[in-house]
């Protein structure tokens, strides 16, 4: 008999045993009514044949079990009352076991091979962790009652633990569960009346089922821990309550909950405060966005009544105005506020020495917790030549005081767009190089469609599906060489600014020494409480992900700090469920929740409602007449799925969605709103009104109709 025959046999043994066992009703033999009916006869047969009704009930929960029939609940309460709990514990304990490890042995053999034939690359992460740790993901989950062992038993067998790990792990993380069942069973087992439900035996016993959870959650906590900390010598007292690596927003609102709520808190920066958000990032990226603005408004003077808008302008003037905004932000974020706030600050190289151990300056501070903000910086591809030339990142963009002339910006996301468009606004020649079908590839087509229509009329130079290949130098001026389908395109050019994308800061400061973990995609790997694998060590911020918004590394922040500090008491779940964004191009462009594209990818049943700000007035009146709203709905309601918004102050509108989809408020709410007239956020309470119009209840307006008639008649 060969492997597959035998496949096909013990499937079709296994399925005759589960259809017989429905078939013939067995199921309402496994009731804790049909037991204590007979629970007098049990006992009896017992009292004369114990080794017997031993044999019997063991086989009969390791067929149970081994099938994963439902009942074994009700057998373990039964054999706490028939057997006694001793006695009951020992059995089960075994009968569990055997039978758990016999259905995982069936759902090996028969599907394993192929499951992981056919989603192998899918569950590589999966069966990476389950071979370097599956012994102790297996004991979390028999320790915890929360989760069907049925279940455990079968998905288990498609994972590459050992079956001899599996047996015993399940012999010992059931044990507890066990005990509790059993130990109700033999409370049970002694009620006579409806008043022996209320006995102190069996509130016990109940009590017990209800914080047994609870119980073995701690006690995983307490044996994970212990487990990361194992050959780390920790303090007997420490110096801070926490701190904070990095003076980003992540590391800035860390420390300023930490100080807020009176802990001891150390804040660590080796360069400026403020992070790249202030120095080369969101402040100094909006602030040259805004005088291209001024720009791209002098350039459509005659839209605004004007016979022109001619003005002479000093790039770097431009760019110093950049930097004086900069200056001017710069005390929101300083080591003056912070130290006043009752923060201390250091200006140095961090370097964490063990769990409970950061050394800056040549001082070892002692914590109780660290919270890792170490944020990113700009990847930079392996381009070939690249490194022979100086080119420019968002990191040294800023120190431009003459204009870069024929300027190529690699990259078509939000950061190489947003620069794309404000340097050809301020003069330079630029050609923007996106390997993707299109540029801004995290939204709809549509709108990367607009927004290439936008810069072309900008005079900008959009080649998309090509990938730089080489940077050359040829007669004198560097060259981009790029493969367009095969075709070698070249592209000449003073500056190249690559903005391609960001990649976190995780190496340098002992992340490597310590033993914490790093995730596939580059970030330090975080649980949902945002805990690395050593449970007093956070991270937050771009350097975490999943998103490298300065507003995200706020919003975690908060969840990092209070569950650093109040965790031992209550812990919170960081909440990704509704994170907006925006590019500052113009248009803007800004979303919160799914595009169409992503519902369409995630299969989620979606409908479209649309709304053109072109029919607004204060648009209108504004000459800024352009773009769209575009929301998704659940079909046949109003429940919010997604907002996209194409338009001026396209990331202020969409304030109003966040809090809508944030607290579960559907488009009726704020149809029902009031919005002043005329302003922008009318266009809001329009898009609602387009769906409302989608979802008019014809039927009973032709009853009303028909009603205001009669009233006439």
């Amino acid at each position: 008999m060969n492997a597959q025959t035998r496949k096909i046999f013990l499937l079709l043994l296994v399925a005759v045993s589960i259809g017989a066992f429905f078939w013939f009703d067995l199921h309402k033999y496994l009731t804790l009514a049909e037991f204590k009916a007979r629970q007098s006869s049990f006992a009896d047969f017992y009292t004369h044949n114990r080794l017997l009704t031993i044999a019997i009930y063991f086989v009969l929960y390791v067929v149970v079990t081994a099938l994963s029939l439902p009942g074994a609940a009700v057998m373990t309460l039964a054999g706490g009352a028939l057997l006694g709990f001793w006695t009951a514990l020992v059995v089960v304990s075994f009968a569990s076991t055997i039978g758990a490890t016999l259905a995982f042995l069936a759902s090996r053999f028969l599907l394993n091979d192929w499951v992981q034939g056919k989603f192998g690359d899918k569950l590589k992460a999966i069966n990476e962790g389950v071979e370097r740790e599956g012994p102790f993901y297996l004991f979390t989950l028999r320790l915890v009652p929360l989760f069907p062992f049925f279940a455990i038993n079968l998905l288990m067998g498609l994972t590459p633990i050992r079956a001899r790990t599996f047996y015993w792990v399940s012999q010992i993380g059931m044990l507890a569960g066990t005990a509790v069942y059993v130990n109700a069973g033999t409370q049970i087992g002694q009620i006579e009346s409806a008043a022996g439900i209320l006995s102190p035996g069996i509130l016990i016993s109940f009590v017990l089922l209800g914080i047994f959870p609870l119980i073995a959650k701690r006690i995983i906590e307490v044996v994970k821990s212990r487990k990361a900390f194992d050959g780390w010598d920790k303090p007997k007292k420490f110096d801070y309550n926490l701190v904070a690596i990095g003076a980003g927003s992540g590391g800035l609102v860390s420390a300023y909950i930490a100080a807020a709520v009176k802990a001891k808190v150390a804040l660590i920066e080796k360069d400026k405060m403020g992070g790249d958000c202030l120095n080369t990032g969101c402040v100094p990226s909006k602030a040259l966005i805004r005088s291209a603005k001024m720009i791209s408004y002098a350039r459509r003077a005659q839209e605004f009544g004007f016979k022109s808008g001619k003005f002479e302008y000093d790039f770097a003037a431009v760019m110093e105005r950049v930097q004086s905004v900069i200056d001017k932000v710069e005390p929101h974020d300083s080591v003056e506020r912070y130290t006043e706030l009752g923060v201390e600050c250091f200006t140095g190289a961090a370097t964490i020495t063990s769990p409970w151990t950061v050394e800056v300056n040549g001082q070892t501070l002692t914590t109780r917790n660290i919270i890792i903000a170490t944020g990113a910086r700009p990847f930079v591809p392996p381009i070939p030549g690249l490194d022979k030339i100086n080119y420019l990142t968002s990191d040294n963009l800023w120190q431009l005081r003459e204009n870069p002339g024929r300027l190529i910006v690699l990259g078509g996301g939000p950061i190489g767009s947003e620069m794309t468009q404000a340097m050809a606004r301020l003069g330079a020649d630029v050609t923007q190089v996106e390997m993707a079908p299109r540029i801004m590839g995290r939204e709809d087509p549509e709108v990367s469609a607009y927004l290439q229509k936008q810069f072309e009329a900008d005079g900008i130079r959009v080649l998309t599906s090509h990938a730089a290949k080489e940077v050359i130098q040829e007669e004198g001026q560097n060259i981009l060489l790029c493969d367009a389908d095969g075709e070698i395109i070249k592209v000449p050019f003073d500056q190249i600014l690559i903005a391609v994308g960001r990649r976190p800061n995780v190496t340098g400061f002992g992340l490597e020494e310590l033993g914490v973990e790093i995730s596939d995609s580059g970030t330090v790997a975080v649980d949902p409480l945002l805990r690395t694998n050593f449970p007093n060590i956070f991270a937050v911020g771009d350097v975490a992900g999943p998103y490298q918004f300065t507003h995200t590394a706020a919003h975690m922040a908060w969840f990092a700090a209070v569950n650093a500090l109040f965790g031992t008491f209550k812990s919170f779940k960081v909440d990704y469920r509704v994170i907006p964004w925006a590019t500052f191009t113009d248009p803007e462009v800004a979303r919160v929740g799914l595009s169409e594209d992503e519902a369409k990818e995630q299969g989620v049943a979606y409908e479209v409602t649309h709304y053109g700000i072109e029919d607004l007035d204060r648009a209108i009146a504004d000459s800024e007449d352009r773009g769209w709203i575009k929301v998704l709905t659940k079909p046949g309601s109003d429940k919010l799925l997604g907002v996209t918004i194409v338009g001026t102050h396209a990331g202020d509108l969409l304030a109003e969605y966040v809090l809508a989809m944030k607290h579960g408020l559907g488009l009726n709410k704020i149809l029902g709103t009031i919005h002043t007239y005329p302003t922008m956020s009318e266009a809001n309470k329009a898009a609602a009104g387009e769906w409302k119009k989608a979802h008019t209840p014809e039927k009973l307006l032709a009853w009303v109709e028909k009603f205001h008639a009669w009233r006439r008649s």
